[in-house]
């Protein structure tokens, strides 16, 4: 029997790999997503500890973005799948299950891109509010806007306007990071380029094609990014 052609790899027929690594494209979009909100929500409230939030929270906003951009990314990915299952697994036997109970796979990926990120987001949001002019937050107070209306009018749109290339950048990382995730079982684009490597014998093909996936969505993403930085540099002077 011949091997397929290049054709039949990215063929949506019977016999065509298309289909599965289409749906493996969409499960790298979907960790890369969750990974990337979780990591919103972590680097907003590590960027607010370091910049208001008292000593402790200091303290803890900079070990967390120390460690965290010390440890390579797939260990984090190994502890929090294996910590995960080890914590489920205890949580079962309370209630009489026996074994080992695994933890899922894309909530533990998520969880490990989502904990990375948070911490180079934390960077971009701690930079982009001190690019805010003190002299726009003290019209602000001038006019009379108090602490929320002043952070939903002025802060935040002026942080997010600051921090859009850098969380740009983050989200690139991201999306190569969920490759990684692989490793816990989720069938991801990578891990279907594996097995179709495998079952045909066409390694540089399989792998090819997910490299042109990847770089697709890559600049799709990168596309949508510069269009939001144009919407919100709208009317801003630039030298």
């Amino acid at each position: 029997m011949n091997p397929p052609s290049f054709l039949d790899i990215i063929s949506f027929g019977p016999d065509g790999w298309g289909h599965g690594l289409a749906v493996g494209a969409l499960m790298t979009i979907l960790i890369a997503l969750a990974g990337f909100a979780i990591g919103i929500i972590i680097g907003t409230f590590g960027a607010w500890a370091k910049i208001s939030g008292g000593p402790v929270l200091r303290v803890m906003a900079e070990t967390y973005t120390t460690v965290l951009r010390g440890i390579p990314d797939l260990l984090v990915i190994y502890l929090f799948y294996f910590g995960g299952s080890a914590v489920v697994s205890a949580i079962g036997h309370l209630f009489g299950a026996e074994g080992f109970v695994s933890f899922p796979g894309f909530i533990a990926g998520a969880l490990a891109v989502g904990v990375t990120s948070g911490a180079q987001q934390t960077e971009v949001f701690r930079g982009a509010f001190r690019a805010v002019h003190p002299g726009e937050l003290e019209a602000a107070t001038a006019c009379g806007m108090g602490r929320a209306l002043k952070f939903r009018r002025i802060i935040a749109p002026l942080t997010l306007r600051h921090a859009l290339p850098g969380l740009g950048n983050v989200w690139q990382v991201v999306l190569k990071e969920s490759a990684l995730v692989s490793v816990t079982g989720v069938v991801e684009l990578l891990r279907q380029a594996q097995t179709g490597a495998g079952s045909t014998g066409l390694p540089f093909d399989f792998y090819l094609v997910a490299a042109l996936i990847y770089l697709a969505i890559s600049t799709m993403s990168g596309l949508l990014l510069h269009a939001s930085e144009r919407r919100f540099s709208r009317g801003v002077r630039r030298g």
